[in-house]
C-alpha cells in the first residue's frame, strides 16, 4: 500500500524532471552541432563533440552510481543539474570550436550523474511488478524532452541566433527542481564508498553479459545517428536548421509515444532479449536506407516506422537491470547500465564518424548498421545456446528393475 502512495506522490515529480533535463539536452544536442559547424567545425569534429560529452557520462555512470548508494539519488541530482546548466551558459560564452570540448565533457559529466540519479530513483519508488510501466514512463518524460527540447530551439531559431538560443535554453532546468527535491535520499551503502562488492555480484549474474552486447547493438547504431542527424539534415537532406528541429522532435515524438505501451509489452513477457533483437535490427535496417534518402518526408517516414522497436528494447533493457539490481546495489547497477549506455552512444561517432567524413552519410550508416545487427545476433546467441544446452541434457539411466 505505502508503495502505490510512495509512487502517486514522487514517481510523477521525477517523471517531470527527467523531461525537463532531457529537453536542455535535447537542445543542446541540436544546437551545439549548429553552432559549431557555423564555426568552421568539420563533420568529424561535430561528431566528436557529440562524443566527448558522452564518454564523459560513460566515465561518471559508474561512479555516481556508489555516490547514490552513499549519499542517496536526490543528492547527486542537484549536482547533476548544476553542471549542466553551467557548461550550458558557457557554451553560449564560447566564440571557437576547442572550448566547447571542454564544456561539453563537463555537460557529459552531468548527464552521467542525472541518467544514474533518475533511473535509481524510479527504480527505488516503485514495486517491481511494475518496473516495466514505471520505466516507460520515466522513458516517455525523457522522450518528451527530447521532442520540446529541438521543438522549442527550432522555432526559436526564426527569432534568435544559435548562441543566443543554446543560452535560452538552458532555462528548462529550472522546471527540474521539483523532482530533485522528490527524489529519494536513501543510503544503501554505509561503509563508504564501495564498488567492488557490489560490481562483483553484478558481473556475476548470467543475464548481465548478454544485456550488455544487446545495449551496445542498440546504442552504437542509434547515437551515431543521433550525432551526425543535424548536420546530416542540413548537407544531405537540404533542410533548413528549423526542418531538422522538427525532425528532431518527430523522432521523441514517436519514441515518446512507444514508451508506454512498450512497457506494458515488457512486463507481459517472458523473455525480454526477442523484444532487444528485433529492436536492434529493425533500427539498423532503417538506418541503413536513412543513407540513401533526401528530403523531409522520406526520412521522417523512416524514423516513424523505426524509432517503436527500438524504444522498446531500451525499455526492456532498463526492466533487465532494474532486476539485476535485486543482487546488487541499486545505485551500481543502474550506474553500470549509465555507463554501457553512454559509451555506446559515445563508440559510434568515433568508429563511423572517419567513414562518414570519407566515404559520406551513406556508407558511415550502412557500416554501424552492419556492426549492430552482428552485436544482436551475438546477444540472441548467446541465449539460445544456453536453452539448447538444457534441452540436450542427457536422461540418467533407468534404475535396474524400473523398465
Amino acid at each position: 500500500m505505502w508503495l502505490s502512495v510512495l509512487e502517486t506522490r514522487r514517481a510523477p515529480a521525477i517523471y517531470a524532471a527527467a523531461g525537463a533535463s532531457f529537453a536542455a539536452i535535447a537542445a543542446r544536442g541540436l544546437l551545439v552541432p549548429l553552432y559549431a559547424h557555423g564555426l568552421g567545425a568539420s563533420r568529424f569534429e561535430v561528431g566528436a563533440l557529440f562524443s566527448v560529452a558522452t564518454l564523459a557520462a560513460a566515465l561518471l555512470s559508474l561512479p555516481s552510481g556508489v555516490l547514490i548508494d552513499r549519499f542517496g539519488a536526490r543528492s547527486l541530482l542537484w549536482i547533476s543539474l548544476a553542471l549542466s546548466a553551467g557548461s550550458q551558459l558557457a557554451i553560449a560564452a564560447s566564440t571557437t570550436v576547442v572550448p566547447l570540448f571542454i564544456w561539453q565533457v563537463i555537460g557529459g559529466l552531468g548527464a552521467g550523474a542525472q541518467q544514474a540519479a533518475l533511473f535509481s530513483a524510479v527504480t527505488e519508488s516503485v514495486p517491481g511488478n511494475r518496473l516495466g510501466r514505471s520505466m516507460g514512463w520515466l522513458t516517455f518524460s525523457m522522450q518528451a524532452g527530447f521532442f520540446l527540447g529541438p521543438a522549442v530551439a527550432g522555432l526559436a531559431l526564426a527569432v534568435l541566433d544559435v548562441r543566443t538560443d543554446i543560452a535560452v535554453t538552458t532555462i528548462a532546468l529550472v522546471a527540474a527542481v521539483p523532482g530533485a527535491l522528490a527524489a529519494p535520499q536513501t543510503r544503501q551503502s554505509q561503509r563508504g564508498l564501495s564498488l567492488a562488492a557490489p560490481l562483483r555480484a553484478l558481473l556475476g549474474q548470467r543475464a548481465f553479459v548478454p544485456v550488455v552486447v544487446g545495449l551496445v547493438s542498440c546504442t552504437l547504431v542509434w547515437g551515431t545517428v543521433g550525432a551526425f542527424l543535424p548536420i546530416f539534415g542540413k548537407e544531405q537532406l537540404g533542410l533548413a536548421s528549423s526542418q531538422v528541429g522538427y525532425m528532431l522532435a518527430l523522432a521523441a515524438v514517436v519514441n515518446g509515444l512507444s514508451r508506454i505501451p512498450g512497457g506494458r509489452l515488457v512486463d507481459a513477457a517472458t523473455r525480454r532479449w526477442p523484444i532487444v533483437f528485433v529492436g536492434a535490427v529493425v533500427w539498423s535496417a532503417a538506418t541503413i536506407a536513412l543513407g540513401h534518402t533526401s528530403g523531409f518526408w522520406a526520412p521522417a517516414i523512416l524514423i516513424i516506422i523505426g524509432t517503436p522497436f527500438i524504444a522498446t528494447a531500451y525499455v526492456a533493457m532498463g526492466v533487465v537491470f532494474g532486476g539485476l539490481s535485486e543482487a546488487s546495489t541499486r545505485g551500481v547497477t543502474m550506474g553500470a547500465y549509465g555507463t554501457v549506455l553512454f559509451l555506446g552512444l559515445a563508440a559510434g561517432p568515433l568508429i563511423f564518424g572517419p567513414i562518414v567524413q570519407t566515404y559520406g552519410y551513406a556508407a558511415g550508416f550502412t557500416a554501424c548498421a552492419v556492426a549492430a545487427i552482428g552485436l544482436a545476433l551475438v546477444m540472441a546467441a548467446m541465449h539460445v545456446e544456453p536453452l539448447r544446452r538444457r534441452e540436450e541434457v542427457p536422461l540418467p539411466p533407468a534404475a535396474p528393475g524400473t523398465g
